[in-house]
């Protein structure tokens, strides 16, 4: 019998190891046919809102709500907490698609931009006068480049008159963000949580609530996934429509389980495998790792930069079950990303590096 695949995927990524044993405990307890306006689903709710700030260290006066994925949260956070201006840091695509969502939505959308592959610093940021957002991606998940926590701490600190956004789809729950300095965060669930897409988790302050209210007395602030009625909703443990049950339902039992093992053995796990692999690319012939600065490369999607077709290395790991992601974009051909999330463990990460010194 073959060994069953792994995956090394940004994302849709591994399960989380005990995915099966939380989705047969869902079906088996025929939760998905309960009414979403039920006790038990206010009870799912609450276990997962309660295990997510535990995990993450989110202020008890802050609101967990929850969308179908986190391209949805980008809009949602444009049209609630500005009307004219935001600024971007962009080094990616994902952090170019968060511009043009605000382009989209006809605000003036300034923009700091770095070449894919290379990552920001505080000292080098010049926030516009009237920018009314600041929009940041913690992990940009096309290029393997995180912005450290420090730096969008700090950039929070120098404007305190402006909402800060962090865009921590593919990295989340590692960094260590001080809630209590940022204004709104968010991430799915389909990256380092290990599970199915289709969940999108927002988080944001009293100071965007209070940006929301006021900006629907004079303008729209949409008329689905309105910041006032989902916080309003999300204090009783409810959505305004009919959500993702077993998507919540999961994401609460593997921020439990996630919990038992602890968040500081987690990012210690994370931060040495990310090393193991670092060094193991650093010194191998044929390849080179993408991100220069290693105070910029991410932790949890590693980019390499590859000699040959990147198409003939993942080829050549498929067919000893290792699933290995291809460049993003331009970089599809000569480069392969490789994820380091919570459910790619330190056994998988040694056989991977065992195939790519087969394969050569």
């Amino acid at each position: 019998m073959s060994r069953q695949k792994a995956f090394f995927t940004a994302g849709p990524a591994e399960l989380y190891p005990k995915f099966e044993e939380f989705a047969k405990e869902f079906i088996d307890l025929q939760l998905g046919s309960i009414s979403h306006r039920s006790q038990q689903f206010k009870n799912i709710y609450q276990h997962t809102d309660e295990q997510l700030r535990e995990l993450l260290n989110i202020p008890a006066e802050n609101a967990i709500m929850f969308a179908g994925t986190a391209s949805e949260i980008w809009e949602r956070i444009i049209l609630n907490c500005t009307e004219m201006e935001t600024f971007h840091l962009v080094n990616g695509s994902f952090s170019k698609k968060f511009r043009q969502y605000s382009q989209e939505l006809e605000r003036h959308a300034h923009v700091f931009e770095k070449p894919m592959g290379e990552g920001f610093s505080y000292s080098e940021i010049n926030v516009p006068e009237f920018a009314e957002l600041l929009c940041t991606t913690q992990n940009e998940t096309s290029t393997g480049v995180q912005t450290r926590e420090g730096d969008i701490h700090k950039l929070k600190r120098g404007n305190q008159s402006k909402l800060v956004a962090v865009d921590m789809v593919s990295s989340a729950p590692i960094p260590e963000l001080d809630f209590s300095l940022i204004d709104t965060a968010f991430f799915s669930v389909q990256k380092s949580f290990g599970l199915p897409a289709g969940l999108g988790v927002w988080i944001a302050n009293e100071a965007c609530l209070e940006r929301a209210n006021e900006l629907s007395t004079r303008r729209s602030i949409g008329a689905h996934g309105r910041l006032p009625e989902l916080w309003k909703q999300s204090k009783e443990y409810q959505t305004p429509a009919t959500p993702n049950v077993m998507g919540i339902y999961l994401l609460g039992k593997v921020a439990e389980d996630m919990n038992k093992r602890g968040i500081s053995e987690l990012r210690k796990e994370t931060d040495q495998k990310a090393r193991k692999l670092y060094n193991y690319f650093d010194q191998k012939e044929g390849y080179s790792i993408a991100v220069e600065k290693p105070e910029h490369r991410s932790r949890t999607v590693v980019v390499i930069d590859t000699e040959k077709p990147s198409s003939e290395i993942i080829n050549a790991l498929k067919e000893k079950n290792l699933i290995v992601g291809a460049g993003y974009g331009p970089k599809k051909s000569s480069q392969i990303r490789i994820s380091n999330f919570i459910a790619n463990t330190p056994e998988m990460m040694e056989r991977l590096i065992e195939a790519f010194d087969e394969i050569g």
